[in-house]
């Protein structure tokens, strides 16, 4: 009888424990900070997963992260799991800005505070801050770093942008398109790619409406694949007028070597000016060995910083400080903005190896 109540009672101890555990786990607050990125496809992504862990080590609170794949249904997921393991803060970065606002908004009725990470939750008021890069920046330092290459006057310039449903895809155009626009108007550049930036080669400031337009006919959706189908059925219709010396806008790096590589292989390509974004390690190369011309650099580093720095701030009951504010359609969100810095052959070494952002030895032919 003793050991029949022994091992009763051994069972009930086991269940207990059981019990507090799971409500450890879904509930009792063990997640602090719920993170959910788009896919771990790109490399980028992947690279802020580990800076993310790094960032949270040194605090009391914990995290889990978790991937979208590509999927706005999988996000959605995502967060409501997020959700039920007690999460204070969410800090997103969307697949779909659109798409986002009812994962937030479900967030939103949990009290939990969202951080919407580098990509902007578009047309809901369940944002609460936004960390990002300057975006109109990024596109603005593209822009400025093809006029400052451009060869003599009536220059063919190809026009690339990211995809639709990414608020940043907008922004990057629409900075890039007020610097480009007064040289397209005054003859340095003739577009050679868009009909309705053609129609709009005079207009400084476009409307939401209108940049959707010319994104309708430039956009790579992000996708190297897209992007090259795009740039090779460009240069096929494309006149010897708007080949020789080009210049290309191509919005992120993995679009821009897959359009570098296109035009490279043209021969009534003369010479070609290629923009990036990310500081990719295999874009790095290709600045190093001259086959794309510059990248934006974005410190991902101080980016995750701020984030984290963020939820910290709002999970210790203090105010985060803020820089500026995006209207997301719905609402004015508060953002903290994080400075960009050019890149190309000259200071790649000064501020990606010097910096301690990659090593030397991840290169060849570095100077």
């Amino acid at each position: 009888m003793k050991k029949a109540w022994k091992l009763i009672s051994l069972m009930l101890t086991v269940l207990m424990f059981t019990v507090l555990a799971a409500g450890c786990n879904n509930g009792g607050g063990e997640v602090n900070v719920g993170i959910v990125l788009p896919t771990k496809d790109e490399p980028r992504w992947v690279q802020d997963e580990q800076r993310f862990k790094d960032a949270l080590a040194d605090t009391k609170y914990s995290t889990e992260i978790l991937f979208s794949q590509g999927s706005s249904a999988k996000e959605k997921e995502n967060v409501e799991t997020l959700i039920n393991k007690g999460i204070k803060v969410l800090i997103i970065s969307p697949q779909d800005g659109d798409a986002a606002a009812a994962a937030v908004e479900a967030a939103k009725k949990e009290d939990i505070t969202v951080i919407s990470y580098d990509r902007l939750i578009t047309n809901t008021d369940a944002v609460d801050y936004y960390v990002t890069f300057d975006s109109l920046a990024v596109g603005a330092a593209q822009a400025q770093y093809l006029i400052d290459n451009a060869k003599g006057s009536e220059v063919p310039l190809y026009l690339y942008a990211g995809a639709a449903s990414d608020n940043n895809a907008f922004l990057f155009f629409e900075g890039a398109w007020k610097v480009l626009q007064p040289k397209i108007a005054d003859g340095t550049f003739k577009i050679a790619n868009s009909s309705e930036a053609e129609a709009l080669k005079d207009k400084a400031d476009l409307t939401r409406d209108e940049l959707s337009k010319i994104l309708g006919q430039v956009t790579t959706n992000w996708d190297p694949n897209e992007a090259k189908n795009k740039a090779q059925t460009h240069l096929t219709a494309a006149g010897g007028d708007m080949k020789g010396d080009v210049a290309i806008l191509a919005p992120n790096d993995g679009t821009a070597r897959s359009i570098a590589d296109v035009f490279a292989t043209d021969g009534d390509v003369s010479s070609f000016v290629v923009t990036g974004q990310d500081a990719e390690k295999a874009s790095i190369q290709y600045i190093i060995d001259g086959k794309q011309s510059m990248t934006v650099f974005k410190d991902v580093r101080t980016l995750v910083k701020d984030a984290i720095g963020m939820a910290v701030t709002v999970l210790d009951g203090k105010q985060p400080e803020t820089t500026g504010t995006y209207d997301n359609g719905k609402v004015e969100v508060k953002a903290k903005q994080t400075d960009v810095i050019v890149v190309d052959k000259e200071n790649v070494k000064k501020e990606l190896i010097d910096s301690e952002y990659y090593k030397a030895d991840d290169f060849t032919g570095l100077e």
